[in-house]
């Protein structure tokens, strides 16, 4: 240890960095900084990074940063051996073995993260529209913290920016606005979002420096001509206030507070007010021991100067939902000048400048945030466990806890133009498919993930690059519907799926409706009718919910012909009990009706015993039984509710040897054999079959039966054995 320490104090300025760079370790931990930094010396010698800064010199800078912040040695060691992974042969191995397991994960995830540098270089320099550019800014910053399983490696990323900054205001270069933009628009707002102050403030005020040179040396020139005014007017401020609360028995701290030129010039903008309308250009801190220290000084603030209307906050009885605390007021003294004062704790102070507690949203929009509130409360526990890290003896276990905190929930993945999708964690390509465009996912074949084919079920991670491979035209697969088989992760995606078979099974229900009803118009040689009347008289809204209702048997055609005719009939008058025969198997039914009225059962539902019953009062074809919950009957009654009539079984209703047709729908996966299956099925069971319709979609057999049967027990066993067919998916009666 002595000779890598005596190597390393050639100079007074090596000497000098090597403290600050162990200061506040113990000295183990500062033998490991120090062999850390003999190693950095070692592997990047005169290299040179693409802005023409040194590897070492970026390196030391962004360690000392770090131990700004007071971070921990490992990230001491990770921040200076940040490009070990281009630079050290068997890298994570000797890490590993060198400097343990934490530092070397942590030199990985820096350079995980450096994999998105492309992409954060693309959101800087976007042409698209602000809203698009704010949304894929605010997803990558939430990208950045996805794709890290410690913090601390956002924190030496933002760490390493402001080194590189500070190097390109002595050397400027074409890369210099490009990474000022970056920085305003990802790494800045991030470091709010932490609530890490000064780095935060020295991101920003480089950043507007090289991008608005004249405006920001304006704002600085102002800031100058009246700074000795502006020091005189805050020490006697501050004086007379530490008299004060020293005369009432408040120990307090006041100094101060420096004001930066980008929150200066961001007022100004956001407000739309001058420079002399800045309040807070003139202002203090003053820091006390207790919360109830914090009330007695505003009072003190405001017995000596009169406050200005509107510009008090209690972030203390009120914190922000970042749980920033303190009480921000502003007075006007005697000469009309104003003067912006902050009182907080101690611990206030320490958790607003070390990043547990910071604006987040506040002054990056200028308004509070009004979405995302689980991801913001998931932020807040990772900040929270910054101030913890100092209470926990195992660093290991705060390892454990920031994961137990992250954000898994959701993933970010990126489409071939480097587009950040957001998407909830297990989703699938197909998922991603959906997500871009509904008929994208329709269409959807193949997919590839960082260029390597992969089945469609394949879950996503953080980070991957998905391309889509797609046919001309087509749909889903109805697999794709089947949990089990997980090819749709997300609602949004199986709801796309869902509405595209939902839409061809119509469309294919109103080709054979309106088969039907052309041909039974030109039977009765009425061809050219208006079938949009032809609907309205039947109660339905147009021609294609009467081909519909014809489809599905809610419209007979005798129905159509009596529509066609017009002729309305005269309705039976005071009814009576009576009992008529049914062409359903011979059985009887008590109907409440007239004398010689025909009794059928109605085709669109198929009643049996013992389902409830009703009656309805047809134009020319007798009493039509159907169903209580029969849908044509409930559109024909809500029409004509005086041809509503009571009905139920008789006595023969249930007579043995009776039957009744029933229509079966039976789905199932479609193989050679199926129907053949099915058909012995029901032979074995003695049940008639009176119809067969079958079609194929997608791998999936649609069949419909028109069977004979006595009763429902009849019908619960034969469902019964229709479902023990393999491959059978469901089996019901219509």
């Amino acid at each position: 240890m002595v000779s890598v320490v005596h190597s390393l104090q050639q100079s007074n300025g090596e000497a000098d960095a090597l403290s600050q760079l162990c200061l506040g370790l113990p000295e183990p931990a500062a033998a490991r900084a120090a062999a850390a930094l003999a190693l950095a010396r070692e592997a990047y010698g005169d290299k040179l990074l693409g802005t023409g800064e040194p590897i070492l010199q970026h390196a030391l800078g962004m360690a000392l940063i770090v131990a700004s912040l007071d971070l921990d040695v490992d990230a001491r060691i990770a921040a200076l051996l940040f490009a070990a992974s281009e630079h050290v042969k068997d890298c994570n191995e000797r890490l590993k073995l060198g400097f343990g397991d934490t530092a070397a994960g942590l030199v990985a995830g820096l350079h995980r993260l450096g994999s998105l540098r492309p992409l954060t270089r693309a959101a800087a320099g976007a042409g698209a529209g602000v809203a698009d550019v704010q949304a894929q800014t605010e997803i990558l910053r939430k990208m950045l913290l996805a794709m890290v399983d410690d913090i601390r490696v956002v924190l030496l990323r933002l760490a390493s920016r402001v080194q590189t900054l500070r190097f390109l205001g002595k050397n400027p270069g074409e890369v210099r606005n490009e990474m000022a933009r970056e920085s305003l628009l990802i790494y800045a707002p991030l470091a709010n979002r932490l609530g890490i102050w000064h780095v935060k403030w020295e991101l920003e005020d480089l950043s507007f420096r090289y991008l608005e040179p004249e405006t920001y040396t304006r704002i600085a020139k102002m800031l100058d001509e009246k700074r000795q005014e502006r020091t005189s007017f805050i020490d006697e401020a501050v004086a007379r206030l530490q008299a004060e609360l020293a005369a009432i028995g408040v120990r307090a701290e006041v100094y101060g507070r420096p004001k930066h030129i980008f929150s200066i010039w961001n007022k100004m903008r956001g407000k739309d007010i001058d420079f002399e309308k800045v309040y807070d250009v003139r202002a203090v801190r003053i820091i006390v021991d207790e919360v109830k220290d914090c009330y007695t000084a505003l009072g003190i603030v405001h017995h000596l100067w009169q406050p200005i209307h509107g510009e008090f906050d209690d972030y203390i009885s009120h914190p922000k939902g970042n749980f920033y605390r303190s009480l921000h007021t502003a007075v006007e003294v005697e000469d009309g000048r104003s003067l912006e004062v902050q009182i907080r704790t101690r611990e206030m102070h320490e958790h607003a400048e070390l990043g547990v507690a910071a604006h987040w949203r506040y002054k990056e929009s200028g308004s509070a945030a009004k979405a995302g509130g689980a991801y913001e409360d998931k932020i807040s526990w990772l900040r929270q466990l910054l101030s913890w890290r100092d209470e926990i003896a195992d660093s290991a276990e705060w390892v454990q806890q920031f994961k137990r905190a992250a954000l898994d929930d959701t993933i970010y993945v990126l489409t071939p133009q480097d587009k950040v999708i957001d998407l909830p964690r297990g989703a699938t390509p197909l998922d991603f498919a959906y997500r871009l465009h509904t008929d994208l996912g329709h269409r959807c074949r193949g997919a590839k993930i960082d260029g390597h084919m992969v089945p469609l079920n394949t879950p996503l991670a953080n980070g991957q690059r998905v391309e889509i491979s797609t046919i001309k035209s087509g749909g889903p697969s109805r697999d794709w519907l089947n949990p089990a088989q997980g090819y749709l992760a997300t609602s949004r995606a199986r709801s796309k799926a869902k509405q595209w078979f939902a839409a061809q099974d119509e469309a294919e229900m109103l080709a054979q409706g309106r088969s039907m009803v052309t041909k039974e118009l030109q039977r009765e040689g009425q061809s050219q009718a208006n079938l949009d009347e032809l609907a309205v008289k039947l109660g339905l809204k147009s021609a294609d919910a009467l081909f519909l209702a014809a489809a599905r048997g809610e419209v007979g055609m005798r129905a159509i012909d009596v529509a066609l005719r017009g002729g309305p009939e005269e309705l039976p008058a005071e009814p009576e009990i009576q009992t008529r025969k049914s062409k359903a198997g011979g059985s009887r039914i008590l109907v409440v009706g007239v004398d010689k009225l025909l009794t059928q059962v109605g085709k669109c539902c198929k009643p049996m015993p013992p389902d409830a019953i009703t009656g309805f009062v047809t134009r020319g074809k007798g009493i039509s039984i159907h169903r209580v919950d029969c849908i044509n009957f409930r559109n024909m009654a809500a029409r004509n509710p005086e041809r509503v009539i009571s009905a139920q079984w008789g006595e023969g209703g249930t007579q043995s040897g009776a039957v009744y047709p029933v229509d079966l729908m039976v789905d199932a996966g479609d193989r050679q054999g199926l129907l053949r299956d099915i058909s012995d099925i029901l032979s074995r069971e003695k049940i008639n079959v009176t119809a067969v319709r079958t079609q194929s979609r997608g791998g999936v057999a649609h069949m419909g039966f028109t069977v004979e049967l006595s009763g429902t027990a009849a019908l619960q066993k034969a469902l019964s054995a229709l479902r023990e067919v393999p491959g059978v998916i469901s089996a019901v009666r219509r």
